[in-house]
């Protein structure tokens, strides 16, 4: 017969495991739940991007060459295909269209440039949300415990999202000063004998 130190040993023990089994379980639906909402801010993020190009594509007046115009609005139109089933293509085919497109920018309004610029760099973000939120679920999704109790249920695992999002818009245009220059870091032989 157990005694009653053995017995409250016991009831801790299990009070301990239900509290730690329903915080990983909180948090593993608040980690899913931030991954719903990091994606649908990615497609938001992404929809905009090819929105903005399809708009300079078909913009009235445009100085770009017609057969140029005619392939960014087709690149545009592939990534806003709303049954798109491999839409990192899609998108990296998009990138690579708005890296040929800065070849041109001269012949851009510079509002199109800045709303092309603002849509890529809001991709750059989202996409970084988004991977962020997949490598922290996946963290806790791949811990011995979660796994052995099937904490996720039959949730799929989710998917990083990599695309090429370097944009050649980024980055200060000419002669605007960079918002966010980098440090300038003293090289040994700049200092003075009074630093030695």
């Amino acid at each position: 017969m157990l005694s009653v130190g053995w017995l409250i040993a016991a009831v801790l023990v299990a009070i301990v495991l239900t509290l730690w089994v329903s915080f990983t379980l909180t948090r593993l639906d608040r980690l899913h739940a931030r991954v719903d909402a990091a994606q649908a801010a990615l497609d938001s993020q992404l929809v905009r991007r090819a929105a903005a190009l399809q708009h300079v594509a078909e913009m009235p007046g445009s100085r770009l060459p017609r057969q140029q115009a005619d392939q960014l609005a087709e690149v545009a139109q592939h990534a806003l295909a709303p049954d798109q089933r491999d839409r990192p293509a899609a998108e990296n085919r998009l990138g690579r269209a708005l890296r040929e497109l800065a070849g041109s920018v001269a012949l851009l309004p510079a509002a199109a440039v800045e709303e092309l610029s603002e849509s890529a760099t809001r991709v750059v973000i989202a996409r970084r949300f988004y991977n962020d939120a997949v490598r922290d679920t996946r963290t806790l999704r791949a811990r011995r415990m979660p796994r052995m109790l099937h904490l996720a249920g039959y949730r799929e695992l989710p998917q990083y999202f990599d695309i090429d999002d370097s944009s050649p818009f980024d980055g200060p245009t000419e002669g605007e000063p960079d918002p966010f220059p980098l440090p300038v870091t003293a090289r040994p032989e700049d200092r003075t004998v009074e630093e030695e």
